[in-house]
């Protein structure tokens, strides 16, 4: 009774292009979150790209009504949020407003701060600000951070590696809110395993020789059936190579934010604030790392892409317990606000997990929509073939798919887990309207 007068205490972690699969190399996640809470086996990004999703997490909206379509171009990044308005309302400002201290500490939305004139610029809602400035951020040394509006720049030495200036600030935050008499809400945004995916000196070579996962979509034998963006020629062992070798830097880099996690579970304890904290941990979006011959990238509406990590921890959330529902990140939102006993405006599209955590699932979901908006300007590596704009619906058994130039792709997840056969030529009309 006690703790259920008290507001609890709120941790959210988002890490940069995550895909599913390598939580397993993270031992403080399972040791801390997947054993002591739930994992949400069908999480999914309603647009799988880095600022639509992070705008829908920070809206609980879909990319179609917040208006953040991409990274870069028309209606992309920091400048299409903040011309909007819509900053002015988002779970940082409506958790605020009801007596909590917030903080966000690494990453904000892709574009921050553009203007570069701008890079002093503290979003309403945040009363602690610790936010990287423009690109160089991803590359974890020589960047400039803004911290609660004042631009401090770190060099290359093994004390400026940017996962660990987060985790820093991020124990100073809790530090000094435990011993205040305010709940507290951290949203933590590291920036790994996000391309360079730069490790920390201590953590390099760590998975020498580590290949990617070979799934059966993995540089996929036969692409006719699919979309022509995806019908590139198969991997050569050079691009293989590359890919393992990203793979690599992608789990050492990982190490570093494993760590974070395992800090600050420990800080809570020692604040005596971990029982009455919620640490919800997961991705912006997944990452393709060689499935259906896409060496990187995100921004489709295959599972490498769309699906993502979402484990929960908190009072009354069963230990080892695990959730099939289907999930979005259009649900963070609501969540929060009805763990911290707020209302959820109207404008807000997704619903509160709270029930799903607590053991019931009546009247849930049984179909997501996945969307893309095209015309993505920004590449990772040459000239490559971008995803046409497209709409999906991805159930347990069925992905369906619209693009924006008339094909069409519809898999049978119970035979074909891993879409790598198209159907969509092969069943009834009636079945695709």
């Amino acid at each position: 009774p006690a703790a259920a007068r008290t507001p609890p205490n709120l941790v959210i972690i988002v890490a940069d292009d995550l895909d599913s699969a390598s939580v397993s190399y993270m031992p403080a996640v399972n040791r801390h979150l997947t054993q002591r809470g739930a994992t949400f086996a069908q999480f999914f990004a309603t647009t799988p790209l880095c600022c639509p999703s992070r705008a829908s997490i920070l809206r609980g909206q879909y990319a179609h009504n917040h208006r953040v379509l991409r990274n870069t171009g028309d209606n992309a990044g920091f400048t299409a949020f903040y011309e909007s308005g819509r900053e002015s309302t988002t779970i940082a400002t409506e958790l605020d407003a009801a007596g909590y201290e917030t903080a966000l500490i690494g990453k904000y939305l892709n574009g921050y701060a553009s203007p570069r004139e701008e890079s002093s610029y503290v979003p309403p809602g945040w009363d602690f600000w610790v936010a990287g400035v423009d690109h160089d951020a991803y590359n974890s040394f020589n960047y400039d951070l803004n911290v609660n509006g004042e631009i401090i720049r770190h060099g290359d030495q093994a004390r400026d590696y940017m996962t660990d200036v987060l985790a820093a600030h991020a124990l100073g935050f809790l530090d000094q809110s435990a011993g205040s008499n305010q709940p507290f809400f951290l949203y933590l945004a590291p920036y790994a395993p996000h391309s360079p995916s730069t490790p920390a000196p201590r953590h390099q070579g760590m998975f020498a020789g580590a290949s990617a996962p070979r799934t059966p979509a993995f540089n996929e034998r036969n692409v006719q059936d699919k979309p022509d963006w995806v019908r590139s020629a198969r991997l050569s062992e050079e691009r293989i190579g590359r890919i393992d070798s990203g793979y690599q830097q992608r789990l050492e880099s990982l190490m570093a934010v494993d760590e974070i996690v395992d800090v600050i579970v420990q800080r809570l304890d020692e604040r005596g604030a971990l029982q009455n904290t919620y640490i919800l941990f997961l991705s912006d979006n997944g990452y393709f790392l060689g499935e259906h011959r896409q060496p990187h990238g995100k921004d489709a509406p295959y599972d490498a892409a769309s699906r993502v990590p979402f484990i929960a921890r908190g009072p009354g959330i069963a230990e080892g317990s695990a959730v099939e529902k289907i999930v979005l990140n259009i649900d963070v939102f609501p969540t929060i606000a009805e763990l911290a006993g707020i209302a959820t405006p109207p404008f807000v599209d997704g619903r509160s997990l709270v029930p799903l955590i607590m053991g019931s699932d009546r009247g849930w979901r049984n179909v997501a929509l996945i969307e893309g908006f095209g015309k993505e300007t920004e590449s990772n590596e040459g000239a490559e073939t971008s995803t046409p704009a497209f709409r999906a619906l991805r159930s347990e058994d069925i992905l369906y798919t619209e693009y924006e130039t008339g094909e069409r792709e519809l898999y049978n997840l119970r035979k074909d887990p891993y879409q790598t056969a198209n159907i969509a030529r092969d069943v009834p009309k009636s079945l695709l309207r």
